[in-house]
């Protein structure tokens, strides 16, 4: 309840509140700093955390500060009410049949209205690392629409505050708000754009997925919730934003103000230099009265790898089953920082389907630079059981496929010239490796009595490796 009034599930405060009854979210009540102390928190948490008492100065309003809430499976699948196991297919099926989603008149994230707003003044936007040029918000879901085309595009940027209401903002020139910012100033215009902070999963989920230019992400929310999205329309444009959100900075982005951005931290833990970006002014800040700030660790940190990861697997799986229908699961992990390393598990893999599925992948996501084909008995989000099977079952001079100078991706952290090595495992069983395959494990009577006397002495009881 807020104010007397239900909160809505939409909202991220209905998710504050599962994570909180499942002993997951702690509140930090302590003096903590913006700068640094915030992203030190987060980074030596696997919990959620609360922080209310961010330490005074001119970018610490009082405001609640949440972070680290999305950094793991289990998570994600809370924040979709379902089984870690079935996120892929709930993300496949949301993108097959997105829901419409719901005008409404007034919404939570409109209850206060504050014009041009001063980004520091306003916002306790945190600073992450030390080479970085400024704090950064981490965490906005960006809503631009093309005001030709129609085209809508729902994504998440980087932004840092420049002075006053305007800021920079991180997108690479292949994004689509790129895209949508280079059409508008072609026109000699500017896009409208809203960038909405506190959001359900399901909102950031449906932000992160690898669709075609022009199809509107809002939908697929929806369908990820089970219901139509609440969304409401901008006091100054016509795009429409996710009602129960925290807080919404509308305003437009210039493709034609370039800014060098500096040093910034990358998902695979370092830094890169981009050079320049293009940057946004804001003209009205809406906010729930008693707004929280969210914020997402960039960098190499779980909610940062697993928001890119868990939306590429999602959009390679659709790829390359075109390719191998009898592909069952993709896992893009953490180890290799939710965009680099793909594991794509095949039933009964025939003779060439590995190799076929490899070039599916790369041809899909040229960030991916390494992909391991497994067996469906291994799950491919199980970086133990991907390293046994690659143990057990690949021989490097048969298995590895190595493909030199392959155009890179900008962000890729080995580029030299523009390019980079890829290099594809396939790690499936061969018949002709040896006669047989079974595992060396007790019976299933022993192991179903051994479960039942293990809860019974409340032990946790981690099963075998292989199921």
């Amino acid at each position: 309840m807020r104010d007397g009034t239900p909160v809505s599930r939409q909202s991220m405060r209905a998710f504050l509140s599962a994570l909180e009854d499942a002993g997951q979210l702690v509140t930090i009540s302590q003096p903590v700093k913006l700068d640094y102390e915030v992203a030190a928190c987060l980074s030596e948490s696997v919990l959620a955390l609360r922080f209310t008492n961010i330490e005074g100065d001119a970018r610490s309003p009082k405001m609640q500060v949440v972070g680290n809430l999305l950094n793991s499976l289990p998570r994600f699948a809370m924040g979709m009410s379902g089984a870690t196991d079935a996120i892929q297919t709930s993300l496949l099926a949301a993108i097959a049949k997105p829901l419409t989603h719901r005008v409404i008149a007034t919404a939570p994230c409109q209850e206060e209205v504050i014009d041009n707003p001063s980004l520091d003044n306003e916002l306790p936007i945190p600073r992450f690392f030390e080479k970085e040029g400024g704090p950064y918000i981490t965490a906005g879901a960006i809503i631009a629409r093309d005001r030709i085309s129609g085209d809508t595009n729902l994504s998440i940027a980087r932004l840092m505050p420049l002075d006053g209401n305007r800021a920079f903002v991180g997108i690479a020139p292949n994004h689509h708000l790129a895209v949508l910012a280079r059409a508008a100033h072609a026109r000699d215009e500017k896009l409208d754009i809203a960038v909405c902070i506190g959001n359900h999963p399901a909102i950031l989920m449906a932000a992160c997925l690898y669709l075609g230019l022009g199809e509107d992400e809002l939908p697929v929310a929806g369908a990820l919730l089970g219901e139509p999205l609440d969304v409401v329309r901008c006091t100054q444009s016509d795009l429409l934003v996710p009602a129960h959100c925290e807080l919404v900075l509308e305003g437009r982005l210039d493709a034609g103000e370039p800014f060098i951005e500096g040093p910034v931290s990358e998902f695979h833990g370092m830094y890169e230099n981009y050079g320049a970006g293009i940057v946004a002014t804001f003209t009205r800040l809406t906010r729930r009265h008693d707004a929280i700030f969210q914020v997402i660790l960039p960098g190499y940190h779980p909610e940062h790898c697993l928001l890119g990861g868990v939306a590429i697997a999602a959009g390679l799986f659709r790829q390359v089953r075109s390719a191998v229908p009898s592909v069952k699961q993709v896992a893009v992990g953490i180890g290799g920082a939710g965009r680099l390393h793909a594991v794509v598990a095949i039933h009964a893999c025939r003779p060439g389907e590995a190799r076929k599925a490899m070039f599916a992948v790369w041809a899909a996501v040229n960030l991916v630079k390494q992909v391991i084909i497994v067996d469906d008995d291994i799950d491919p989000w199980d970086a133990v059981q991907v390293e046994w099977a690659n143990a057990t079952r690949a021989k490097p001079d048969r298995d590895f496929v190595i493909i030199p100078a392959v155009r890179a991706d900008r962000s890729e952290p080995l580029e030299q010239g523009g390019t980079v090595t890829k290099l594809g495992i396939d790690a499936t069983r061969k018949k002709d490796d040896r006669p047989d395959w079974d595992l060396a494990r007790p019976p299933e009577p022993a192991l179903a009595r051994a479960r039942n006397i293990l809860r019974e002495n409340r032990v946790p009881a981690i099963g075998p490796i292989h199921l």
